[in-house]
């Protein structure tokens, strides 16, 4: 059984841990700890207990314990005031407190809740014309669906987690669905340093090439719409339909909207200096631009995964990378059916832009979300229409 929790991913068949699929150096003794709590994380586990069950029951001190569960907690990079993995109940004993924690058996399956059954996704590499690793992931089967890469994304916590999986399940029914990690984050390749769009245009092209596909429909969210757009009017006759969701067509530095301006500014500051610490206060910034009506657990989700899937010279230099970007003149030469569905209210993309993306495209249909989340929430009243709209649009 494999348990991924945060950035993390506990393989008991192959006694590892991994983070960000790299493996991490933990004691046996330590490692068989953090197991017993994980796979007992429904209740408090005693201090007798786990010698009964870890020490087979032999006498050892409370030292020792003591000692097990602050090595556990660094392996973790947790701590004991922040107990953020591995909570003390004194007097009592100890639980593994994570709250979202996905039980998985080698290959990382989700549950399909509409249709019952069970889809698996199918990690591989691939290579840039500059050589940047870039990971991609396949799942589903029937006509080909390529997501484009957006900022803050990770393959396999992405694929468990309550903020996407709802809309990585949808694609994947009916669909032979590929997404990949953008160069910088996630499983792709963190020591780079161009994030041009010529650059990213290319890492499109080479798991577009590592997939197969001749032609394909196309998904772009939020910056993945850039991606998409400068995709298919570069390569009309490979793009058979086009959905975009969040977008925009100019990079936060042209837009008119001095408020958004001087938000990113700030943002760019507190990066430099606060990404990568244990204070989320930058990083729920960014949470409360983009899921702002997601509940408190869901926020802090998102808050802590940020920069566990990037670092942040890499959020830095990507943030700047998309304040000039600007596809307007791009737009008429989409061909492909094109659905563009923006929430009214979305502070990380204006209206305004979504507005402008449609109306670029010839003959592009236009629809408004009454929502302010910008990741659209399974729990988000307008999910379900967002929902119908995609697979119909990709069934017609």
């Amino acid at each position: 059984m494999n348990y991924s929790f945060g950035e993390f991913t506990l393989d008991t068949a192959g006694l590892e841990l991994r983070v960000r699929g790299s493996p991490v150096s933990i004691e046996p003794k330590v490692l068989e700890i953090l197991i017993y709590l994980v796979e007992n994380r429904d209740r408090v586990v005693t201090r007798d207990e786990l010698v009964a069950q870890v020490w087979n029951g032999r006498i050892v001190s409370d030292a020792a314990i003591s000692s097990g569960i602050s090595s556990a907690r660094r392996a973790l990079g947790d701590n004991g005031n922040e107990q953020r993995f591995i909570r003390t109940l004194h007097g009592r004993g100890f639980r593994f407190a994570y709250n979202e924690v996905c039980e998985t058996t080698g290959e990382t399956i989700t549950r399909n809740e509409q249709s019952g059954t069970w889809t698996s996704q199918k990690i591989q590499f691939c290579h840039s014309s500059d050589g940047t690793r870039i990971a991609y992931a396949t799942a589903g089967s029937g006509p080909p669906l390529i997501k484009a890469a957006n900022w803050l994304s990770h393959l396999e916590f992405d694929w468990d987690s309550p903020i996407w999986r709802h809309l990585f399940q949808l694609l994947s029914r009916g669909s032979t669905f590929v997404r990949y990690d953008a160069r910088g984050n996630g499983l792709s390749d963190w020591n780079v340093s161009d994030h041009s769009l010529e650059r990213q245009l290319e890492d499109f092209e080479a798991v577009v090439d590592a997939a197969k596909f001749d032609k394909f429909s196309l998904i772009g969210l939020s910056q993945g719409s850039i991606r998409s757009v400068a995709y298919a009017a570069r390569y009309p006759d490979r793009v058979d339909k086009l959905i975009l969701i969040g977008g925009y067509t100019q990079g936060w530095k042209l837009r008119d909207d001095p408020g958004g301006l001087a938000y990113r500014h700030v943002a760019l500051e507190m990066i430099k200096h606060w990404w990568d610490r244990e204070n989320i206060a930058i990083r729920q910034m960014f949470t409360n631009m983009y899921i702002p009506d997601a509940s408190p657990d869901l926020q802090q989700l998102f808050s802590e995964m940020q920069r566990r899937i990037i670092s942040k010279e890499n959020a830095e230099i990507m943030m700047k990378a998309m304040a000039d970007e600007d596809i307007r003149p791009l737009l008429p030469k989409v061909t492909a059916p094109t659905l563009v569905i923006h929430a009214r209210n979305d502070a990380a993309a204006p209206y305004s832009q979504g507005l402008e993306l449609a109306a670029g495209i010839r003959g592009a249909e236009f629809v408004t979300l009454e929502t302010a989340n910008h990741h659209l929430l399974a729990s988000d009243p307008v999910w379900k229409r967002c929902e119908t709209l995609i697979r119909d649009f990709l069934d017609a």
